[in-house]
């Protein structure tokens, strides 16, 4: 494992659409939040693949990628994740190759097994398919052959761009799947525990047991990616963090939406139960001062041995949540040193 001294911090975006503003205006603020994070010293910046979704503008990932890489000029970009169910191979191998023809040396390509939406999104989305995600190692496979063919090689299906362009690959996941696929693959490993802490500890360890080294990876490498919401006070992070509680309920009552305005009080929008189950679901987020959250990340580095961790922050103001990530990352660097 690396030196747990020194470890990357990295973004995660959604590409959040608050309530009162449309995806244009998300698109805006991932650009100034990709912009200041390259500025910062963020490691990588990752879009996560959603459909169906109003609170969510990320829903085309290599697209929305390819944006940002225009407008940055060293920040690492990549998925967080392609939902590869909802794909053909061919065609995710095609964009990503067309990616990192055009930013070399800068694009990560991260799959995750769930759809990232509804079962009758996922079949308008690949209606040859009847919802299986069976597929989903020899899809993997099959991707990472085309990456790493050797030149000359040509194969009687090519990705073109693509072929042999050797563009890492990691495996997503919030269970056990993807972190034994990702350990008998040799690849790197991400565990979502911003939204589905429970098996991130047994994920972990199944991970680092089983690693088989690969050409790709001689040994295990996982990042955890948690919550943070940083503001000047502890009492100002609470409340902005009640956009993404309140984000939660919604979800659990089948009502997405657009991410809510925070709220002082959040005793009134939710049922014991429902608070119970999204306090569970958000269990590993800070939320506070640029101190508890410098306290909150040395604990998350010790527990988990992560070799890189990973930040969301679905923040309601666009300029609150430039705010937290520069705090994160003044909190991150105050450990380093």
């Amino acid at each position: 494992m690396s030196d747990k001294k020194n470890v990357p911090l990295s973004v995660l975006d959604l590409a959040p659409i608050p309530q009162g503003a449309n995806a244009r205006d998300a698109f805006h603020a991932s650009l100034a939040l990709a912009q200041q994070s390259e500025k910062l010293g963020f490691n990588r910046y990752w879009l996560a693949e959603h459909h169906n979704m109003t609170g969510i503008a990320s829903a085309a990932t290599s697209v929305l990628i390819g944006y940002l890489a225009a407008n940055t000029s060293t920040l690492r970009l990549g998925s967080g994740g392609v939902m590869l169910p909802n794909h053909s191979p061919l065609v995710i191998a095609e964009q990503y190759g067309t990616l990192e023809s055009l930013y070399p040396g800068r694009i990560d390509l991260g799959l995750g097994r769930a759809p990232g939406s509804d079962q009758r999104t996922m079949l308008a989305l690949r209606r040859h398919m009847s919802g299986h995600i069976d597929n989903f190692p020899s899809d993997v496979e099959e991707l990472i052959a085309w990456f790493d063919a050797e030149a000359g090689s040509q194969p009687a299906v090519q990705p073109v761009p693509g072929l042999g362009l050797k563009i890492p690959v990691w495996l997503l996941g919030s269970s056990l799947y993807s972190a034994q696929l990702a350990a008998q693959l040799g690849l790197p490993f991400a565990f979502a525990s911003h939204f589905a802490p429970d098996m991130l500890f047994q994920a972990l360890h199944l991970y680092r047991e089983n690693f088989k080294p690969s050409a790709r990876l001689e040994r295990p490498h996982a990042m955890v990616c948690i919550n943070v919401v940083a503001a000047d006070s502890e009492r100002e992070a609470r409340f902005l963090f009640t956009s993404i509680q309140q984000q939660f309920v919604n979800l659990r009552r089948g009502k997405p939406g657009p991410l809510p305005a925070p709220v002082g009080n959040m005793d009134d929008l939710w049922s014991s139960s429902e608070q119970y189950g999204v306090q569970q679901a958000l269990s590993m987020s800070l939320v506070g001062d640029q101190d508890k959250v410098r306290h909150g990340l040395a604990s998350l580095i010790r527990e988990t041995q992560a070799d890189e961790i990973m930040v969301n922050g679905q923040i309601f103001d666009p300029q609150a949540r430039l705010h937290s990530f520069a705090l994160t990352m003044a909190a991150h660097q105050s450990l380093q040193a």
